[in-house]
């Protein structure tokens, strides 16, 4: 083996047994720490290059995504642990745990942002991102589930579907992500198999595929029955110590209480009859070879098809356990590796133009003091090699990459190369940010493009990029913001650095220069999203900020349809410019806007001329006429333009947004808020209390269902309305309430609240 190589290999297992051991130094030979890395393998040596490229059917690149407070982050510090990863178990409260290693995650007890890991289960490479439950930082969900493969749901099941649990299963639909569900903290008295089934059925439009039975419930909860072998896997923890990492395995007996096997005995059945409905292949094999006794199905061939119905997206297998009790991790690990995908299952169409050239897509970016820009890839085929030059299709730029890592969360291995279905840490990026498609080479592009071009059978080109580029993260629009100023003018230059450092790191955060004032505004998606920025300014830069009050981004709209010209005649130079426009604004009920010419006229207008008119139109919809926010909901038509000789095309667009201002102001404004989908969960004796605040706060209620003792209250909230909410839902509720929520929609204000505004934003009030 060359010296290079074992150089590699040496840094690997070393960096491994230093993450947790700190300075303890290690004097242990090299074969256990190959055995110790891959955790529970056989004693076998692995070569290198299985070391460092698995096969791509040995891979899963999965992400732990649910509700806030379901015990996501639990469970990743139980896996990393009986994988062998790490030494001791993690704890939230405690705020040691690995996947949560910003001050502002341990402090606050919340995960902020993805975080990767890397290990070994059972001969198999699982790469698992570990995301956030609050609606906040939904984007760090969207961008780990864009380059993932497969998803655990993880429940709180005394709970059921939760709100945030919506929002995170329509992102893992969008992109047709198999799921299996993982229903957590079983040992709560509250805990209810069926309820939890119930709302997944019924909330997620999914179809449960139960494949285990808790034995026990509330703090008798002992374990689980595998429902595709009769085994019932049992934890003995004798103490509060225990690990949970050693469980007894037996097939169930007649000895068995009968309760339990018949309950046991009708799962299994619903189960196979359920499977036979989903997947033809199985119901084939049922009616041919085991009509007489459907029971005597082999559990090998329930569990290949359980893995069709899942990778088909049909259903989703479920199983459930307690992770802070150390119950039901373990099988869930198999759960992974047997119903999850490997890369080359998932089929991305693209791809295959570049054959075996290298084609990655950029999903993060973090910022390292001493190593810069740290860009996370997925690489969707051929090798990534460290200290080569790649290509980045969407800035059109070359760069040098350094250094390839292996993500540990805030630790990182350093490896010479990594093949297609992995994710990898790439250090020397300096231009690449989210949404960015990286290949090898130019001329790669090229070829790709061509092979693209040539298969679809069209003779025109289609754009120069066009059919060869990842698609990207789709970033939602802020709905919090303020001003944000340094505490001298002499630090206004590092806040501009810094400010320029998290929005590549976090896409969801904008930052703006006010035109007239000159102060710069953070945009964000919360108080939360926004405290947090402003934390990790003064720890991370050393700059101690001011904010500004928080403001609302409002939008704005029209009430009635106007028609107007205007007429632009202006001398510059020697150079006489002159341009005419006759147009129409109307109202629409679509929240964007539109823009569109008469067929006459669409004949008639020169392109050049065309676009002008259409970026004028653009430009006026940025700023509405009464407080200068963006239009929605505004349609334009243009009946007349007339341009004569010389006019310059900016001329043009000046005349064009001249006049739609002056439509928009004739046509009527009127402002509308952000209102926020509200979900409380409280005690019944603090109902009321919550329920006359809402009044307070223009709220409406759309819904109070029961959810064991507490009340869940279902609300519509303007987001103006909300500042602070969570220091007075505390204090209402002396503490014993939960909220969460996310943007529904943009609804038009009343006239008096909208004249209220109108003062304040004046300075009048």
């Amino acid at each position: 083996m060359p010296v290079r190589a074992l150089q590699t290999l040496n840094r690997i297992i070393w960096g491994r047994c230093l993450l947790r051991a700190g300075s303890q130094r290690c004097r242990c030979s090299l074969s256990w720490h190959l055995r110790r890395y891959h955790g529970a393998l056989p004693d076998d040596i692995k070569s290198l290059r299985t070391v460092l490229n698995p096969d791509i059917s040995k891979i899963r690149n999965i992400g732990i995504m649910a509700h806030i407070d379901a015990g996501k982050t639990t469970t990743t510090e139980r896996m990393l642990y009986y994988s062998g990863y790490t030494r001791a178990l993690g704890d939230v409260d405690d705020g040691d745990t690995v996947t949560d290693f910003m001050a502002q995650e341990r402090e606050r007890g919340i995960t902020i942002q993805s975080a990767a890991v890397t290990f070994d289960w059972k001969s198999h490479r699982i790469n698992l991102i570990d995301t956030p439950g609050h609606v906040d930082f939904t984007l760090e969900v969207e961008r780990a589930l864009r380059v993932l493969d497969g998803a655990v749901a993880v429940f709180d099941s005394s709970a059921g579907v939760e709100a945030q649990t919506l929002t995170v299963w329509r992102q893992a639909e969008k992109h047709h992500i198999p799921c299996v569900c993982f229903l957590n903290k079983m040992d709560k008295p509250a805990a209810d198999l069926n309820f939890s089934i119930e709302s997944i059925r019924l909330k997620l439009k999914a179809n449960p595929v139960l494949l285990q039975m808790p034995i026990g419930s509330g703090k008798d909860f002992t374990g689980v029955v595998n429902l595709l072998t009769n085994q019932k896997l049992i934890w003995k923890l004798t103490s509060a110590r225990d690990d949970g990492r050693t469980f007894e395995v037996k097939s169930l007996g007649q000895s068995e209480a009968p309760e339990l096997l018949q309950a046991v005995s009708e799962a299994r059945t619903a189960l196979i009859e359920q499977v036979a409905d989903l997947d033809d292949e199985f119901a084939e094999l049922l009616l041919t070879d085991f009509s007489d006794n459907f029971e005597a199905v082999p559990a090998k061939k329930l569990q290949e098809a359980v893995r069709r119905i899942t990778l088909a997206r049909k259903g989703v297998p479920v199983l459930c356990g307690s992770s802070l009790k150390n119950k039901g991790v373990q099988p869930l690990l198999d759960a992974i590796t047997a119903y999850l995908p490997a890369p080359n299952e998932r089929h991305h169409d693209l791809v295959r133009w570049y054959k075996d050239d290298l084609c990655a897509l950029a999903f993060k970016v973090l910022h390292d003091k001493q190593r810069g820009p740290l860009v996370f890839l997925r690489i969707y085929s051929g090798t990534l090699k460290a200290q080569t030059a790649v290509h980045n299709i969407n800035r059109n730029s070359t760069e040098r990459m350094s250094r390839l890592l292996v993500p540990f969360a805030d630790q990182h291995v350093e490896i010479p190369s990594m093949s297609a279905g992995n994710i990898a840490l790439t250090v020397g990026l300096k231009q690449t940010v989210t949404g960015d498609t990286i290949v090898s080479s130019k001329a790669s592009a090229a070829a790709a493009a061509r092979r693209a071009q040539n298969d679809s059978g069209k003779g025109k080109k289609r754009g120069e990029h066009a059919g060869i580029v990842l698609s990207g993260v789709e970033v939602p629009d802020p709905v919090f913001f303020c001003t944000i100023e340094p505490p001298t003018m002499a630090k206004q230059a590092d806040l501009e650095n810094a400010l320029n450092c998290l929005q590549r790191e976090d896409p969801s955060l904008k930052v703006r220069v006010d035109p007239d004032s000159g102060q710069t505004i953070l945009c964000g998606m919360g108080e939360l999203h926004i405290d947090i920025i402003h934390d990790r300014i003064r720890r991370e830069h050393g700059i101690e900020t001011h904010l500004g009050p928080l403001q609302v981004a409002y939008r704005e709209t029209i009430l009635q349809e106007v028609s107007t010209t205007d007429t632009l005649d202006r001398t510059i130079g020697d150079r006489r410019h002159v341009a005419s426009v006759n147009l129409t604004v109307r109202p629409v009920d679509i929240a964007s806007c539109e823009v569109a010419f008469t067929e006459e006229l669409e004949v008639q207008i020169l392109p050049e001329i065309k676009e002008a008119v259409e970026n004028g139109v653009q430009s006026s919809y940025l700023q509405g006429p009464l407080l200068g926010y963006p239009v929605q909901g505004v349609s334009s038509l243009i009946h007349g333009m007339s341009v004569e000789p010389g006019t310059s095309p900016p001329m043009v667009s000046a005349c064009v947004s001249r006049c739609m201002l002056k439509a928009l102001r004739l046509a009527g404004g009127q402002v509308l808020e952000p209102v926020m989908s509200l979900e409380v969960t409280v005690g019944e004796e603090h109902l009321s209390s919550v329920l006359g605040d809402l009044a307070q706060r223009r709220g409406t209620v759309r819904d109070i269902q029961s959810r064991h003792d507490n009340k869940v209250l279902l609300a519509t909230v303007p987001l103006a309305e909300m500042m602070g909410y969570s220091t007075v839902l505390r204090t209402v509720t002396s503490g014993n309430a939960t909220f969460s929520m996310e943007l529904d929609t943009y609804e038009a204000m009343n006239p008096h609240d909208q004249s209220a505004l109108l003062k304040r934003m004046s300075g009048l009030m």
